[in-house]
C-alpha cells in the first residue's frame, strides 16, 4: 500500500482573490456596457468578448474561496491526486478544481462500549476505556484508511481485548495487574493503541481503563476469593508482627535482666504472647498465684 505523507497545500489569502474577483467582474460589467452602449454607433465585439472572459473567469474563481476554523485543515484533491493540507486558520483560496475534505485536529474522547473478554488466567472479565486521540496527520487520516474515526473504534477495542489477555484482573504485590496497578496499565494501554493508530495519523494523548469488573457468571466466587485472599495477607502481617514483637520483648528481658527465663518458661511465654497477639478476641487476664510447674 502507497502511504502518503502531509504536505502543505497551494494557498492564496482570500481577501486579495476577492479583490482581485470583484475587479474581474467590475471590469466584465464596464465591457458589457461598453459594448451595448456602442451598439447604436457600431459594434464592438472586442468589448463583448473582454465582458465573457472576465465574468468566466470571475465564476471559476468563486469555488477556490473556503475558510478554515481553528483547528481544523482542509485536504486538497485535484482529480484523484492529493495536492496538500491547509492547516492555518482564516479565509483562503485555493485551486477551485480541487475537492476539500475538511478534517479536525482537535482532541476528541472515545468511550469504548463495556466489553466481556478473559484475562490472564482466563478468568472473564467486563472491561472498558477512555482513550483520548487527536489526528496529526491530515494525510495518512484520509487516504490511509477508509473512515479512521471508524478506525480507531476497532482498533481500541482490538487493543482492549489483547491487554486483557496479558495481564490478571488481581494478583500479589509484585505482579501487574489490572485492577491493582492502573498508572503500568494505562501506559500499556497507550502504547498498545498508538501502535495500532499510527497507520492513521492518529496520536493518543491518553488510554486509561474506565470499567473494569468480573463477569456477573463468577462475581460472587471471585469475591469470596478476595475475600479469603485478604484474611490470609491480614494473617500473614499480623502473625510477622508478633513474632517480632515476642521477639523484642524476649531480648528486652535478657538485656535488662529482669527475670532469668529458661528454655520451657521462653517456649510458654511464646506461647502465650502469640495466642494472645494473633487472637481475634481480646485476652481476658489471668493471675497465676502458684509456679508454672504446678
Amino acid at each position: 500500500m502507497k502511504q502518503v505523507a502531509e504536505k502543505s497545500a497551494f494557498k492564496i489569502n482570500g481577501f486579495a482573490m476577492l479583490l482581485v474577483a470583484l475587479a474581474l467582474l467590475a471590469f466584465s460589467i464596464w465591457e458589457g456596457w461598453r459594448f451595448f452602449s456602442a451598439l447604436a454607433l457600431r459594434s464592438d465585439w472586442g468589448a463583448l468578448g473582454l465582458s465573457v472572459l472576465a465574468f468566466v473567469v470571475f465564476l471559476v474563481l468563486l469555488p477556490g474561496f473556503f475558510t478554515v476554523q481553528p483547528n481544523q485543515a482542509k485536504v486538497l484533491v485535484f482529480f484523484g491526486k492529493y495536492t496538500g493540507s491547509v492547516r492555518d486558520d482564516g479565509f483562503w483560496w485555493a485551486n477551485p478544481f480541487a475537492l476539500r475534505h475538511e478534517v479536525s485536529l482537535r482532541v476528541r474522547n472515545f468511550n469504548s462500549d463495556v466489553l466481556k473478554v478473559n484475562d490472564k488466567h482466563g478468568n472473564p472479565i467486563e472491561i472498558g476505556t477512555v482513550v483520548v486521540w487527536q489526528v496529526v496527520d491530515t494525510a495518512k487520516a484520509i487516504f490511509d484508511v477508509d473512515d479512521y474515526e471508524e478506525f480507531v473504534r476497532v482498533q481500541v477495542e482490538t487493543a482492549i481485548r489483547a491487554l486483557a489477555s496479558r495481564y490478571p484482573y488481581d494478583a500479589e504485590e509484585h505482579e501487574t495487574s489490572l485492577r491493582g496497578s492502573p498508572d503500568a496499565v494505562a501506559q500499556a494501554l497507550t502504547e498498545e493503541v498508538q501502535e495500532r493508530l499510527k497507520i492513521a495519523g492518529v496520536r493518543v494523548i491518553e488510554a486509561r481503563i474506565s470499567h473494569l469488573a468480573y463477569a456477573p457468571e463468577i462475581a460472587q466466587a471471585m469475591l469470596r476469593r478476595q475475600q479469603a485472599q485478604a484474611i490470609i495477607s491480614a494473617r500473614r502481617l499480623i502473625v510477622d508482627a508478633a513474632v517480632g514483637m515476642v521477639q523484642q520483648a524476649l531480648e528486652h528481658l535478657e538485656r535488662e535482666n529482669v527475670v532469668a527465663l529458661d528454655e520451657e518458661k521462653k517456649a510458654a511465654m511464646v506461647n502465650n504472647l502469640m495466642v494472645v497477639l494473633t487472637g481475634d478476641q481480646a485476652a481476658s487476664p489471668i493471675i497465676n498465684t502458684g509456679t508454672l510447674y504446678g
